[in-house]
């Protein structure tokens, strides 16, 4: 069917504005402090065959997740399923699911009794059960440590829930309201996108909209095969490690990328990279595919239009039983370090095909966890927290403080919010001086976030760059790397390792988390002096850095600093010749 530009225009613009409606009733409807302050999940719009034709990105990771969960469905319900169905699954081996606390809830779009596509949500889930509250253990070594797991089953049949589906998700999790709560939230997003989608197909026809579909995926497809043919073709290599995996502490796991280009193809060889670990740093290969489509849409547009179509421009290949491709039943719970450090990866490796794209490592991903009994309500409770850091800095432009890196775009719960619902008190959340990479533009600054605990809890985190640091780049320095101290400048203080699951936590403990700064864009030296100026009086470098990393030296007048000219050239001209002597 013959599509003109205004109709696919259109078309394109209806179908992101149903994803974004879908995505403000997820958020506004949300139990959980996850779903509706972090804002942890995403929605989409599949055809009949699973594939992706509109996803507002929150989580780009979602893109491979949606497919992978969808296919379940239909696999597992082939001919069966019908209007008003509503579908759940979790599991990260039979569908896509990055972890089982995101749980995707998939429903049948119906048009005139006849299958049209899918609306799909996913939304990471407080608890579902496991050995430790939240459900994300990092000493996990099987996914059976990893709480309750759900291939595809039908949760609604003609609109009519499945209540023994919710008692039993229900009596497998420790925040069993929350739960419940959300993933009716999610269902209430789904239903509103098949009411919206109908609608659409009653004003543009369901023809039309159908080869709509059909020519959004070829877009997607040619749009990225089109800019991999302007870059320069070769073979280029990078490699990242993430701290350790959460079992054998002292061996990093190693991500390794073997980029080829030739043309309009490009291939993403990950065959190098460690095998699968004993810890939870695994994770499936849907996710692999997704992270490499988000770190090209990266590098491409960042307002690209997010469709299945995408992964059809490019290759991708991961060893069986390696990290980014593990044999069940491998833990992959606490995924989201090995998932930065493949994009820290890419973009390496990618930098000598596309120069002008190049930019240093940021801080990656953490989230805290605690677990107990509410001081206010007596019921269990799950504190679930993203932390945001530093990004690397870019060819041109300084990285931002205090910001989600990457393929992450969780926010940061508001101070207010966790005090009023959870027995803790936030004592300090400020950016980390001199955290940032120095260079010619340097990385964005870590955050200290640090809290005292008002009653008994189990604390658990999953961090990464606490160990090794988040990389500079074009001579640029390493940001600072994070940290996670229990009662820190006591005797009793107490360093956690970078992935750790159940430490008791006592009634007026204090627990401390830093959070990396990225790293820092060429030569420290070029630095203009008067940014380093700017940077010190903002409080955002020290007077001692200005100087030891910056070769800029600094004089008081009054209660200002001034710049000291002659005294920096001399002070540059001197740690330009101790480097030649090196």
């Amino acid at each position: 069917m013959h599509i003109d530009a205004v109709d696919l225009e259109v078309v394109k613009a209806s179908l992101s504005g149903i994803v974004q409606e879908m995505q403000n009733s997820l958020f506004r409807t949300g139990f959980s402090t996850i779903v509706r302050e972090s804002q942890d999940a995403s929605c989409a719009l599949m055809n009949a065959k699973g594939e992706v034709v509109a996803q507002h990105v929150v989580l780009p990771l979602h893109i491979g997740a949606f497919p992978a969960c969808t296919r379940a469905v239909i696999e597992a319900f082939a001919g069966g399923i019908a209007e008003g169905d509503a579908f759940i699954i979790n599991h990260p081996y039979h569908g896509g699911s990055p972890h089982a606390p995101d749980i995707a809830v998939i429903t049948p779009v119906f048009v005139a009794g006849e299958h049209f596509g899918f609306c799909g949500s996913i939304a990471h889930k407080s608890d579902i059960g496991g050995p430790v509250p939240g459900s994300c253990s990092g000493q996990a070594r099987e996914i059976f440590n990893e709480g309750l797991h759900l291939p595809a089953v039908r949760y609604q049949a003609r609109y009519r829930p499945n209540a023994d589906l919710e008692r039993l998700i229900g009596a497998n999790s420790r925040t069993p309201e929350l739960v419940l709560g959300d993933i009716r939230g999610q269902l209430g997003a789904d239903r509103l996108g098949e009411k919206r989608l109908n609608e659409l197909v009653g004003k543009v026809g369901a023809e039309k909209i159908l080869a709509c579909f059909d020519r959004l995926l070829a877009l997607s497809e040619s749009s990225l095969k089109s800019a991999i043919a302007e870059w320069t073709d070769g073979r280029f290599e990078a490699e990242r490690f993430v701290d350790d995996d959460g079992i054998d502490l002292e061996k990093p796991v190693r991500i390794h990328v073997v980029v080829e280009k030739a043309g309009d193809k490009l291939h993403l060889d990950f065959r190098g990279s460690a095998d699968q670990t004993k810890g939870p740093a695994n994770i499936r290969p849907p996710l692999v595919e997704a992270a490499c489509a988000y770190a090209l849409i990266s590098l491409i547009d960042p307002g690209m239009y997010v469709s299945s179509g995408l992964v059809r421009g490019f290759r991708m290949t991961a060893r069986e039983g390696s990290v980014l491709n593990p044999r069940f039943p491998a833990p992959v719970n606490t995924y989201n370090p090995t998932i930065h450090a493949l994009v820290d990866a890419i973009f390496d490796a990618m930098s000598h095909i596309a120069p002008g794209k190049v930019r240093a490592d940021g801080s990656g991903s953490r989230s805290i966890i605690l677990g107990g009994r509410s001081t206010y309500t007596g019921k269990g409770y799950v504190q679930y927290e993203i932390i945001a850091g530093g990004a690397g800095a870019r060819a041109m432009k300084d990285g931002m403080s205090g910001i989600t890196v990457n393929q992450s775009n969780a926010k940061i719960a508001p101070i207010e919010i966790i005090e009023s619902e959870f027995p803790v008190r936030v004592r300090r959340f400020e950016l980390i001086v001199d955290s940032g990479g120095a260079g010619e533009f340097r990385g964005g600054l870590g955050i200290r976030r640090e809290y005292f605990n008002l009653a008994d809890a189990r604390f658990s985190i999953r961090s990464m760059k606490h160990v090794i640091p988040p990389n500079g780049c074009a001579g640029g320095a390493a940001g600072r790397p994070g940290d996670i101290w229990i009662n820190p400048d006591t005797d009793r203080a107490k360093r956690l390792p970078t992935r750790y699951a159940d430490y008791p936590l006592q009634e007026g403990d204090v627990f401390r988390l830093d959070t990396p700064g990225g790293g820092g864009h060429g030569d420290p030296l070029a630095r203009d002096p008067e940014r380093v100026l700017a940077d010190v009086e903002e409080g955002v470098v020290s007077k001692d850095a200005a100087e030891r990393a910056y070769g800029v030296v600094l004089e008081q007048a009054r209660r200002a600093w001034a710049l000291d000219r002659a005294a920096t050239q001399a002070r540059r001209t001197k740690l330009k010749a101790d480097r030649a002597k090196r």
